[in-house]
């Protein structure tokens, strides 16, 4: 084995002894269920408020908890287990996990799921941030750890398109805490199973950890985010319930970046954000999840109000993305070293646009085929662009910050997800409403109007309260009304996505492997050590012998340069210079 691969080959052992492949497999277990327990509440909705009866702001909070509390922690838990161990805050946020689905399952009033599903967030903020942080300490090549991401990715995605599919099946067929209850067997499966197989690793722990500045970071990520979900949700920017914590919550985050600035051993690097490579990767996960989030909440409403599914059958029509962003995980490690970050999160974004343009001749009438196809190019198309910026992200910053990375990329994440409900959200009223305007001078009632004009599920109870003739016209008018602002709101996404093509010209051209270069030059440096040690027993056979180095003035010998010997490919392929 030569000096290059040896050195390559201790940096890939650093698992603490662990077969990384396997760690890769619980790290993406425990996600898919974080993934999925986004999502699979969305379809038992309905049978929770018919259960427990709450009030709309509750069963807002009951939807809205587990989203804003986990966004709030991530960048806490991320940097707490860069100073205490990412291995141990990860099995605390599994036994929570397990521990609050127990309870949400058996929620017997609004008040008890909302503190459920808030614990939840909590032991979702624990378990995100750690598996990509581990992963990043696991996987120190390049290569591989690109692989190890594909798969991450996909396992994220694929929980968050399953969500609705699983929801629909257990509701279905069970009742509605099934879908929480689900979890508790495969978190007592997983937690041993982490205790026994994941390494331990830590990162940078010189200082005091800021606990104030933590703090600090968990009410201003709270605030943006709830502002944006309230701007999502119909609420006017300029009402007091959404601005206020909008401003506050911005405050507090600039004030959390200047204290960063000043500290000598800060939660978050802030000179991170001067790499424009970790900028610009951070920005694409933003957009890449704006236009996935924003676009499947409009789909699930088209499948359901306008093509008449059912949420399993809707479930069932997304699967056709979640497999194209399978494929797009699976072989993305071999398209990132093949065309580099630039083109693949360029190219994955001019992808997803062109899939967003197919889909603006969706119409009144279901077109399967064209839906389909629709999906797969958008499902492989946003997951490349993930894909290729989560790895940029990672690959920007030193192991010992791994964590303040990954909660950073799953705030952005989260942000990104907000901002797709609230902007594409406020695009499609805006584009919904004007489409109800004649119906005054068809007769119909003005405040049924009103109502019918503030989204279309609310449109169908209205035609339903009317009846014959008039109900079936407030239908009609709804249903075409909706199909033009969707064009609308495709339309504006597709816009969007090509900003995040011409954003994506900033990420590097080229997958650069800086461990195995370094490893190279360590073997390098330590070559004159071996060669020396071998001369003194004896001339190595086969090699010419060397005459002696000739003395300076002082009596020193001045060593003479050693032959260049033919270059070894490494294993990326390119010789080893």
């Amino acid at each position: 084995m030569t000096g290059t691969s040896t050195a390559v080959s201790r940096l890939r052992g650093a698992a603490d002894g662990a077969n990384r492949w396997v760690v890769l497999i619980v790290l993406c277990l425990s996600l898919l269920l974080v993934a999925l327990d986004a999502t699979v509440l969305h379809v038992a909705v309905p049978a929770v408020t018919e259960d427990l009866r709450p009030s709309a702001v509750g069963l807002l909070w009951i939807v809205d908890a587990y989203p804003l509390v986990c966004a709030s922690l991530l960048i806490l838990f991320g940097t707490l287990g860069d100073r205490i161990g990412r291995r141990r805050v990860l099995l605390f946020g599994y036994a929570l996990f397990g521990a609050a689905s127990a309870l949400a399952a058996t929620a017997d009033s609004p008040g008890v799921l909302i503190v459920a599903r808030a614990l939840l967030g909590v032991g979702g903020a624990m378990i995100m941030p750690a598996t990509l942080s581990i992963l990043r300490q696991v996987f120190p090549d390049r290569r591989e750890r690109a692989l190890a991401i594909g798969m991450w990715t996909a396992v994220a995605a694929v929980g968050a398109a399953a969500g609705p599919v699983v929801g629909g099946f257990l509701v279905e067929h069970y009742w509605w805490g099934s879908v929480f209850l689900v979890n508790v067997p495969l978190m007592a499966l997983i937690l041993p199973a982490a205790r026994w197989l994941l390494p331990e690793s830590r990162g940078d722990s010189e200082g005091p950890w800021d606990v104030l500045g933590a703090l600090m970071a968990a009410a201003g990520v709270l605030g943006v985010v709830l502002g944006i979900k309230r701007i999502g949700g119909g609420e006017g920017l300029l009402n007091p319930a959404t601005l206020v914590p909008l401003l506050a919550g911005a405050a507090l985050l600039v004030l959390f970046v200047r204290r960063q600035k000043r500290r000598r051993h800060p939660l978050i690097d802030i000179a991170m954000f001067s790499r424009p490579a970790f900028t610009t990767a951070v920005g694409c996960i933003v957009l890449a999840m704006l236009a996935l989030v924003g676009l499947e909440l409009i789909a699930v409403q088209y499948l359901q109000l306008v093509l008449d599914l059912s949420p399993l059958e809707t479930g069932l029509r997304l699967l056709p993305l979640t497999f194209a962003a399978m494929a797009a995980g699976a072989t993305g490690s071999y398209t990132l070293s093949r065309v580099g970050p630039r083109r693949m999160v360029g190219w994955g974004f001019v992808l997803t646009a062109a899939s967003v343009l197919l889909l603006t001749l969706m119409g009144q009438h279901d077109r399967p085929l064209l839906l389909t196809a629709g999906f797969v190019l958008l499902g492989f198309g946003l997951q490349s662009t993930l894909f290729g910026a989560y790895e940029s992200m990672l690959s920007e910053v030193p192991a010992e910050r791994a964590g303040g990375a990954a909660a950073i990329g799953e705030t952005s994440y989260q942000l990104g997800a907000g901002l797709g409900i609230a902007l594409l959200g406020s695009v499609m009223n805006a584009a919904y409403a004007p489409g109800l305007s004649r119906l005054a001078e068809e007769g119909v009632p003005a405040a049924a109007g009103s109502a019918a004009s503030r989204s279309l599920g609310e449109a169908y109870q209205v035609a339903g309260r009317l009846g014959g003739p008039m109900g079936d016209l407030l239908r009609n008018t709804a249903r075409h009304a909706f199909v033009d602002g969707l064009h609308i709101t495709l339309l504006v996404s597709a816009g969007l996505l090509l900003l995040g093509a011409l954003a994506a010209l900033r990420l590097p051209p080229v997958m650069d492997c800086p461990e195995v270069k370094d490893a190279c030059r360590e073997t390098a440096a330590a070559v004159p050590e071996q060669a020396t040690g071998r001369e003194a027993v004896g001339p190595a056979p086969h090699r010419e012998a060397r005459p002696a180095p000739a003395p300076d003035a002082q009596g020193h010998r001045i060593p003479l340069p050693g032959r260049r010997e033919p270059a070894e490919a490494t294993g990326s392929g390119r010789a080893a210079r």
